[in-house]
């Protein structure tokens, strides 16, 4: 019976992780001048996506109001891979605008922005 169960999960562990490969774009393949749109967190704040907190926006001149970011998109200007593996890419809008008015361009880890839905592919 331990048998059984065990390879139910193995079989069930390895469909997950192929279909996870499967989707979306790899981290790896991404390049300067890629363009992704911004979406919804799954938290109350972006977490992979580093928006200054709202005390430097103000401090800049600008409103802090992180509705507004859903739905803009922004453009890879940097890829950079961590010494722990990750991959950090700095992103701007491709409007030309400052993001709250007051920040040209923000930090971002992609896999896990990715993963969460806070940056989509376009």
């Amino acid at each position: 019976m331990k048998q059984l169960i065990f390879a139910i999960l193995f079989a069930v562990g390895s469909i997950a992780l192929y279909a996870n490969e499967a989707n979306g774009i790899k981290p790896q393949e991404v390049q300067v001048g890629d363009v992704f749109k911004i979406g919804d967190p799954d938290a109350p704040r972006y977490r992979h996506i580093n928006f200054p907190r709202p005390n430097f926006i103000i401090k800049k001149g600008g409103v802090a109001n992180y509705n507004r970011l859903k739905g803009n998109k922004v453009m890879v200007t940097a890829v950079k891979e961590k010494k722990d593996g990750t991959i950090e890419v700095k992103i701007k809008r491709t409007d030309g605008t400052r993001f709250f008015g007051s920040h040209r361009e923000v930090s971002a880890n992609l896999k896990a922005a990715l993963d969460t839905g806070e940056l989509v592919e376009v």
